[in-house]
Parts: structure tokens; C-alpha cells; sequence
């Protein structure tokens, strides 16, 4: 029985092994995560938007399959009611100035400016469509700037419970808290085991494996520095630090769920803020966009506290934004976005002659060492459509989506 050891239970790790689990015997996918809490990090603290058309041309394919499959999987299972998914209107707002749009999928990233420069379309403001909980100014200027149908949001610590639960439901081991220590080759000098290590009792296991895929986020660099040390590869991963609140006020359910749910992009006359806000099922409401490009990443997911500096400027932001003066914080969250330079994740196999001298994969589906990682902001959006391809790339079925220009090069 082919295993497959899985580093990183994020939201990629846990939608691979979901998809993986339905061609192949669950007993023999293995989930390792070393951060003493689980989600800890983007997938326990990240917006939770999707968004159809808003990726670049790279991406594109795999972003209308993953939010298709995000609201299969929400019919399929309940999805509003689990995990908070809702179609979502999302709006353009500036407090005296025209909210501008543009094409390129990866603006965010070179430009430290707002993820809805992406939507590709931009209509007239209308009225119904506007939140409610909303703080009107004089002057002020609101557009929509998806299609309907187009953007949807979910709580994505609910979906990654539930991808979890169904996981080990179905028979996926999961080995937590633990990391990877070394991998080991068979007689023809092919992946043949992995070594991890429990980091609470220090006990180590081998796990024989002829299949790996590191989706450890922002820390898959180190994950594969660990464990192919001879390799001169260097994954092109890094990370990108931002804030968030979760705030609450008295009255806000019914104002928040009227007509739908919102998401809100806003301009900031501040160099490299661009607020978004997120009011989800349950009358929460979420606020980030202070990104810290210069943030070390800490050695774990929750390795990094909380800055309440932070906490304040998006504390005034939701003073400025939203109605009802009774808010409260209910969360603070700080996250570690796994990035790459040319902003587009890397979805691959890598070739052996990467892989370090003495190290080689068995051919085709028989084999190999894959990337799932360097999302972006766009992780949530595209797990469930990386999830399956992911699968299919590992166990050799026909791709759903074109990931070619996903490539390492």
C-alpha cells in the first residue's frame, strides 16, 4: 500500500488529504503538524473570502474550480450552517475619492495594496446593495465590484474543523504535535520512509512512504530544508504578517445577514493599508489589511504575539467604518501568509535532481515529493481546488484545473 505523509494540517494539508482519501485507502494518509495548536496561523485566522474571477491569469483555472467545489461542498454538508458559508456582495468603499480598480491578479503583493484591484468588473453603486452596518459620510463614494454569484465567503477555522473531522472520520492519521526529522531511501536509492519526531515526548516514528507533499505553509521552506538537507533547492516561499479583529455589537445579526453577507475593500490614506472587512453568518464582523512585510517568521504557527499596536489601528477602523458604538473585540489574530515572489502559488512535483544527491522518487504515481504552498492572501479561496489537484497530480488521475504555470520555475 502506497502511503502519503502530508507536512503542514492547514486548510491545503487537510483539502489534500480529503480529496486524496477518496481514491485511496484513508488509513494511509498520514497528516504531521507541529504547532502545538492547530490552526494557528493563516488557516485559523485568514478573512475567509472567495472570489470566482479575482485571480491572475496564472491562477485563474484553479480559482473557478476551487469556488465551485466550495459551494458543491457546502450544499453537499451543510456549509452555512458549519462553516458560515454565504454568497457575498462585495463593495468598493473610499470616504471622498473614486475606488479604483485593476486587472493584475498579484498588485497586492508588489504594491502592498488592496486584493480588490483584482475584481473585474465595477458597477454603479446601488442602494440595496449597500451594508447596512455600513458608516455613511458625506462625499463618500461605494461601488460593487463583484458579478453575483461571483465572491462568497466562509469562517475558515469552521471549514478546517470540518475538513478534519471528515479526515479522520474516513481513517486519516494525524500526528500531532509533531515534525518531520528525516527521510530514507530503499536499496535503488528511492523515497522509501519518513522519520518524524513527537515534539511533547520526543518519541520518533517511521513512517515507510513512497509519497510526500509538503503544504506546510509559510514554513514549508524549512520543512523541506529538513528533510532533503543535501538538496540546493531552495523553495521560494516566504511570508507576508498581518492583523485581524473579529468585533461584535449588539444588534448587528439581523443588520449584517439583511440581503446577504458583504465584503467591504476600502482605501486608506496610510501607505500600504487597505482595510477589509468581512461581515460573516452570525453577525460577526471581521477587519484586517495591516499587512508587516518586515516580520520574522517565528520558528511555529503561534509562535509570534499579538501586537497591540496593531489591535489599535484596526480598532479605529471599525470605529471609523461601522455603525453602533457598543462594538466589542471578540478575536485578535495575527497570521503568517505563505508568499512568493511573483505572487502565485507553487503547486508541483519536484524533480529528483532537486531532491539532493542519494535522493530519487519512484516514476509517475508511484512516487514523489510535491509543493502545495505560497497562496497569498488567496488561500482560503483556492484550498479546496489545490486539495484536488494536489490528489490527482499524486495519484496520476487527469488534472482538473491547468496548474502548469504553477510550476517552481
Amino acid at each position: 500500500m502506497d502511503t502519503t505523509v502530508i507536512f503542514g494540517a492547514g486548510i491545503i494539508g487537510l483539502s489534500a488529504a480529503y480529496y486524496l482519501s477518496d481514491h485511496q485507502p484513508p488509513s494511509s494518509i498520514h497528516l504531521v503538524e507541529p504547532a502545538p495548536q492547530l490552526f494557528s496561523s493563516a488557516s485559523g485566522y485568514a478573512g475567509g473570502f472567495l472570489a470566482k474571477d479575482w485571480h491572475s491569469p496564472a491562477s485563474a483555472p484553479l480559482g473557478v474550480l476551487s469556488f465551485d467545489e466550495h459551494r458543491r461542498l457546502s450544499e453537499k454538508h451543510g456549509g452555512r450552517e458549519k462553516w458560515g458559508y454565504s454568497p457575498t456582495t462585495s463593495i468598493g468603499y473610499a470616504a471622498s475619492e473614486q475606488f479604483r480598480t485593476s486587472k493584475r491578479g498579484d498588485d497586492w503583493l508588489r504594491e502592498g495594496t488592496s486584493r480588490a484591484g483584482t475584481a473585474p468588473v465595477s458597477e454603479v453603486p446601488g442602494g440595496e446593495k449597500v451594508p447596512t452596518w455600513l458608516k455613511r459620510v458625506p462625499g463618500d463614494h461605494v461601488e460593487v465590484i463583484s458579478e453575483d454569484g461571483s465572491t462568497a465567503q466562509v469562517d475558515p477555522l469552521l471549514l478546517c474543523r470540518f475538513l478534519l473531522q471528515e479526515c479522520l472520520k474516513r481513517g486519516v492519521k494525524l500526528h500531532h504535535p509533531a515534525e518531520g526529522v528525516s527521510v530514507d531511501v530503499d536499496v535503488r536509492g528511492e523515497l522509501a520512509s519518513v522519520s518524524i519526531v513527537n515534539t511533547l515526548t520526543s518519541t520518533e516514528t517511521d513512517l515507510p512512504c513512497t509519497k510526500v507533499i509538503i503544504a506546510a505553509g509559510a514554513w514549508s521552506g524549512r520543512v523541506f530544508r529538513q528533510l532533503f538537507r543535501h538538496s540546493k533547492l531552495e523553495l521560494p516561499i516566504g511570508c507576508l504578517a498581518g492583523h485581524s479583529i473579529v468585533v461584535a455589537a449588539r444588534g448587528w445579526s439581523e443588520a449584517v445577514e439583511a440581503g446577504g453577507c458583504h465584503a467591504l475593500y476600502a482605501s486608506h490614506a496610510g501607505g500600504g493599508y487597505a482595510p477589509e472587512i468581512f461581515a460573516r453568518v452570525g453577525g460577526r464582523i471581521y477587519v484586517a489589511g495591516l499587512n508587516h512585510p518586515g516580520m520574522v517568521l517565528p520558528e511555529q504557527a503561534g509562535g509570534a504575539p499579538v501586537q497591540s499596536e496593531a489591535v489599535e489601528v484596526l480598532r479605529a477602523t471599525a470605529r471609523e467604518l461601522l455603525e453602533g458604538e457598543d462594538m466589542e473585540i471578540v478575536r485578535e489574530g495575527l497570521c503568517f501568509r505563505p508568499v512568493t515572489p511573483w505572487g502565485r502559488p507553487v503547486i508541483a512535483r519536484v524533480q529528483d535532481g532537486d531532491l539532493g544527491v542519494g535522493m530519487a522518487t519512484r516514476e509517475g504515481a508511484e512516487g514523489g515529493v510535491y509543493v502545495a504552498a505560497g497562496h497569498g492572501p488567496w488561500g482560503i479561496s483556492l484550498a479546496l481546488g489545490t486539495g484536488i489537484v494536489v490528489a490527482e497530480m499524486v495519484q496520476g488521475r487527469p488534472l482538473s484545473a491547468d496548474v502548469r504555470l504553477l510550476g517552481l520555475r
